[in-house]
């Protein structure tokens, strides 16, 4: 079932495991049901030649994982990264299948992409490879079937080629990709979305646990890493709100700033990354300091709230421990698994401790479910030939961050074992895993796949 050497699914699959103990003890009938939705429904490897601005032809390995369908079509990003492969994309529609559940909208899960890397590509090789990427890829997606959309590597411009070319393909303009340009079957406020709707799920962890630590005052100190879309709209929140972003990062090292990072700061970053560029060529501006080969966890003295936006396993456990020592009192994942198994024990043993200093840990599953859940929007937008308004999709985007979090915490409340320790928090890892094992596997049972 767990193929050698796959060790960000593993990871992914113990933690599951993990966190339905107790349920599945009370309830040993779903235990087939955690055997089969460990196993994706479909893989799709293929290759992807492409011809580079020498006229040379290149060829990178394309990958969809179809992991679950019992809730809706697949839904899930399009990763271009040189460390892509197959244990990545399978933790990645694994985790996807449980966190489009918790959006509570009709979404399957999925995760695709391709080891092309799009750093120093011209624009008219990355449209080169867009076009031979989809035209295996086009075989297996459909509006009524599997839905794509970006991640790392694959934004506005990605997006566009490749649904050009899925449109020149298959002849008809249907919603078969979001992430979509504004003007051409978009939704307002998608770019936003993960950022935006991480905060909205961690300002009720705030009213919940910790009131003093309000967004809305500049003594609220909150760590980001990451300096792409997610990272770069979490602090562009935090700023509107009123608290102060201590850090950025990127693969390279971290921006770091103690009296806090200005919004002309994240705006000059945002141009940066539209062109490629690294954050040691923004070391000159005003209040910050750049620190090569570095994550921010170790940087700063005090961090109220830590947000990892960046990838998979960037805080460790000594990181995790510095996170402690500098009064973190919130952890909440951009980024999907972006905490070490070591760093959630951290996590999950100072919640479990209580008192002053006890820590509350959100999983990606849960915090950031925001970008999935407007995606699901721009199919709801694109079906009915409508375009809702920012106002609006701003509202659905904090119900669903609103009831995703009422769910992680009631599920938590009654199957993370400690709801009987006076002044412990429950456990929103284990509601998250628990709620949106549930919701996939009832589906399954009616569907008849399993009994």
């Amino acid at each position: 079932m767990v193929l050698p050497q796959e060790p960000e699914f593993e990871q992914a699959l113990a933690e599951l495991a993990t966190s339905l103990k107790p349920f599945l003890q009370a309830n040993p009938s779903y235990a087939k049901a955690f055997d089969i939705v460990q196993i994706p429904e479909r893989i799709v490897q293929f290759r992807v030649v492409w011809e580079d601005d020498q006229g040379q032809p290149q060829v990178n390995r394309g990958f969809r994982v179809q992991y679950n369908s019992a809730l809706g079509p697949y839904k899930g990003g399009l990763r271009l990264h040189p460390t892509v492969n197959l244990s990545i994309l399978k933790f990645l529609g694994f985790e996807q299948t449980f966190k489009n559940a918790l959006t509570g909208l009709n979404m399957g899960g999925a995760k695709g992409g391709s080891d092309f890397d799009p750093k120093g590509k011209s624009d008219n090789e990355i449209r080169r490879f867009c076009v031979s990427f989809m035209a295996e890829l086009g075989k297996h997606i459909g509006k009524d079937t599997d839905v794509p959309a970006g991640d790392i590597g694959t934004g506005a411009r990605e997006i566009g080629f490749l649904f050009g070319a899925y449109r020149r393909m298959r002849g008809e303009w249907v919603g078969v990709l979001t992430g979509k340009g504004a003007t051409w079957g978009g939704s307002f406020i998608r770019p936003e979305a993960t950022g935006y709707g991480l905060i909205y799920y961690v300002e009720h962890m705030i009213a919940k646990a910790f009131p003093h630590l309000s967004l809305t005052k500049k003594s609220t100190k909150v760590a980001i890493s990451g300096s792409g879309n997610v990272a770069q709209y979490t602090a562009l929140k935090v700023l509107e709100l009123g608290g102060t972003v201590l850090s950025l990062s990127d693969s390279k090292g971290s921006l770091i700033s103690k009296d806090g990072i200005a919004k002309e700061t994240v705006e000059a970053v945002m141009a940066l990354k539209l062109r490629g560029g690294a954050l040691a060529s923004l070391s000159s501006q005003p209040g910050v300091e750049y620190v090569a080969g570095q994550r921010p966890w170790t940087l700063l003295e005090q961090i109220d709230i830590a947000l990892p936006c960046a990838t998979q396993n960037e805080v460790s456990g000594a990181e995790a421990e510095a996170l402690l020592k500098a009064g973190t009192r919130i952890v909440a994942e951009g980024s999907n698994m972006g905490c070490t198994a070591e760093a959630v024990e951290v996590f999950e043993r100072a919640r479990r401790q209580g008192g002053d200093g006890r820590v509350w840990y959100a999983p990606g599953k849960a915090s950031n479910c925001g970008g999935v859940a407007v995606s699901g929007l721009e199919m709801a937008q694109n079906s009915q030939r409508l375009v809702w308004t920012s106002e609006e999709v701003d509202a659905r985007l904090k119900g669903i961050m609103t009831d995703c979090y009422n769910i992680c915490y009631d599920a938590g409340s009654k199957w993370s074992g400690e709801q009987a320790q006076e002044g412990v928090l429950p456990s929103l890892l284990s509601g998250a895993n628990v709620a949106g094992f549930i919701k996939v596997a009832d589906a399954m049972k009616a569907h008849g796949d399993w009994w």
